[in-house]
């Protein structure tokens, strides 16, 4: 695996990039794709760092996994390319910035606009085998993307992070709540939206503690 990075986030984990644990990653991501059929593409891994340089981050959204199916995964979580079909979780997104907001239409489910705005779209696992869930989780991505985290809470002030889910919410103690605005939430899936995702008003709490409010 090549890490094709943008500079900014090269120099700050460059550090990480030298631990044991990202070498035997590295290796085995580039195994796999050599082997199986992965996603998102290769030069998609580091999308959502090459979109939004760290001094760049205004919110951070962290997903989970990449999508597994066809066509969909491009490095930026929640998000699929053009003319891709939107998924559920994202609808229920959009509806909550409707709702909070008002006004807005989304024609497709790309995010490439927000990712140009400084909303970084991490997922903690940055790869994954073609529809299995879940299939490169435990193999050292977590750490890394938990060393991002907290590397953006240290070298950065007033970064909005929504955390949605449980397993977005367990990563609150990497943040420095006295720097940043934390915003907690249910998963934005069908299956927890109607459980307090919908009405957090999220999207404009956000808006209203940045200096430069975010076109969602």
């Amino acid at each position: 695996m090549e890490v094709n990075i943008e500079q900014s986030w090269k120099q700050a984990l460059q550090d990480e990039f030298a631990k044991p644990y990202f070498r035997e990653l590295a290796e085995f991501v580039r195994s796999e794709y050599k082997n199986k059929t992965v996603y998102p593409s290769p030069k998609n891994i580091f999308a959502a760092f090459n979109y939004c340089p760290l001094d760049e981050v205004k919110v951070v959204i962290l997903g989970q996994d990449p999508y597994h199916g066809p066509k969909q995964a491009h490095g930026l979580c929640f998000s699929v390319p053009e003319g891709v079909q939107t998924p559920p979780s994202l609808i229920n997104i959009y509806k909550e910035i409707q709702e909070s907001l008002g006004g807005i239409h989304h024609k497709d489910g790309y995010l490439e606009g927000w990712a140009e705005q400084g909303v970084f779209l991490l997922n903690a696992t940055l790869t994954v085998v073609a529809h299995r869930a879940g299939s490169h989780q435990k193999k050292g991505w977590e750490t890394f993307t938990d060393a991002v985290v907290k590397t953006i809470s240290d070298k950065r002030e007033g970064v909005v992070f929504m955390l949605w889910g449980n397993y977005a919410r367990s990563k609150r103690d990497l943040i420095d709540s006295k720097k940043h605005l934390i915003l907690e939430a249910p998963h934005p899936s069908p299956l927890s939206a109607n459980r307090g995702f919908f009405g957090c008003g999220h999207f404009k709490k956000a808006n209203e503690y940045l200096k430069e409010p975010i076109k969602w």
